[in-house]
């Protein structure tokens, strides 16, 4: 490990992960220090955007209470997938969607909804704690404690606490030895896409008093520190970093592997996630993201009709800006958010959903969207700062 990699870790994590972790959020709000709140104004085309998508999602729920995705996993630009149905992921994903709306098991007119997805995210557990439905990996099993974190946070429901922990000691046992995860339990490898997801579950349910070792969440922390390009000199195997890289962050932590909007997204929300929010690593990808906007949007919103590229990456990059708010007198948040949300309004079908040709299918695409537009309601835990 590099020494600005050290001195990173020992600003951020020498103190108690408890003071770390027992924050306001499991996607973290900065400290009042470090950023100025920035806003955004809520529209009406935002609103009815909402309304119609969580209709069209509650419309769409099967009589299981999940919600069909296409089960598989992605591969370079692709998506490969051998089944169409009830999927953990997509299910917990939406669930989050009528969360964030305000909308709470058995209560409001979605409440028999959230009732019953949850019911089918719990018939997902595994002895072990893996959640698991059809196939579905460690994405899903991420976002179903997610999920599963969220509720507990906002209902204390005991009957959830179990299920909770078992998802949590689960994510614990199956870390590698390089303080990662990979699509399957016990990889031996990692790469960012599937860390940030645990990292997230895991910061949720500290949040709420669910046990999280300490140990796990300092290798988690040198795993995304060293994965992150801060500096033009940089060489990894396989070549130099080009300059334009600067402040992206690595698919897979020194293998000479690619970097792209969506993983440099990722790696900032699983910083902040972990607690640190300053350092050259993070403003360098803030600016990476910010000079990558236009072409993540043009490039996988509207020409490639909601790739999953799109929709991830800016599942993670508002939250990144919305945790970074304004600092150094650069505002991150406000016009990373009214540009994206102009894109995404572009996008919605007339039925209410959400496109997403490359990847889990629009159920998957409806509730990211939905996720996004929500942000600004404060009504989830993890979009509190």
């Amino acid at each position: 490990m590099s020494n600005r990699n050290r001195a990173f870790l020992r600003t951020a994590w020498l103190r108690p992960v408890a003071a770390l972790l027992l924050l306001a959020s499991s996607l973290a709000g900065p400290s009042p220090a470090q950023a100025i709140e920035s806003e955004v104004e809520l529209i009406p085309a935002q609103v009815r955007a909402v309304d119609q998508a969580l209709q069209y999602l509650a419309d769409h729920q099967n009589q299981d209470g999940s919600w069909t995705g296409k089960i598989g996993f992605k591969l370079n630009n692709g998506y490969e997938y051998n089944r169409e149905e009830g999927h953990v992921g997509v299910t917990s994903l939406a669930l989050m969607a009528f969360l964030a709306g305000g909308y709470t098991p058995g209560r409001g007119p979605y409440g028999h909804v959230v009732d019953r997805g949850l019911d089918f995210v719990l018939s997902c557990a595994q002895e072990d704690g893996y959640l698991t439905h059809a196939g579905t990996r460690m994405y899903s099993h991420a976002f179903a404690t997610l999920c599963l974190a969220e509720i507990y946070g906002m209902t204390r429901r005991e009957d959830l606490r179990l299920t909770l922990q078992r998802a949590v000691d689960f994510i614990v046992h199956v870390q590698n030895s390089e303080g990662g995860w990979r699509y399957e339990p016990f990889a031996t490898d990692s790469d960012m896409s599937i860390v940030v997801c645990q990292v997230l579950a895991l910061r949720a349910a500290r949040n709420i008093g669910i046990r999280v070792p300490r140990e796990t969440v300092d290798r988690a922390a040198r795993y995304v520190v060293d994965s992150a390009i801060a500096g033009r000199d940089v060489r990894f195997p396989g070549g130099r970093i080009l300059s334009d890289e600067v402040g992206a962050f690595l698919y897979q932590r020194g293998r000479g592997s690619r970097s792209s909007f969506p993983l440099t997204a990722a790696g900032v929300t699983a910083l902040h996630g972990l607690g640190i929010y300053s350092d050259d690593a993070i403003r360098q990808g803030l600016d990476y993201l910010r000079r990558g906007l236009d072409e993540q949007n043009l490039r996988y919103g509207t020409r490639a009709g909601g790739h999953y590229f799109f929709w991830y990456g800016h599942y993670y990059g508002v939250q990144a800006m919305y945790t970074a708010g304004t600092q150094s007198g650069v505002d991150y948040w406000r016009p990373y958010f009214e540009e994206l949300r102009r894109v995404i309004l572009s996008l919605q079908r007339p039925d209410g959903s959400f496109p997403n040709e490359v990847g889990p299918g629009p159920n998957f695409g409806t509730a990211m969207a939905v996720l996004i537009l929500e942000i600004p309601y404060r009504y989830l835990p993890i979009f509190q700062r």
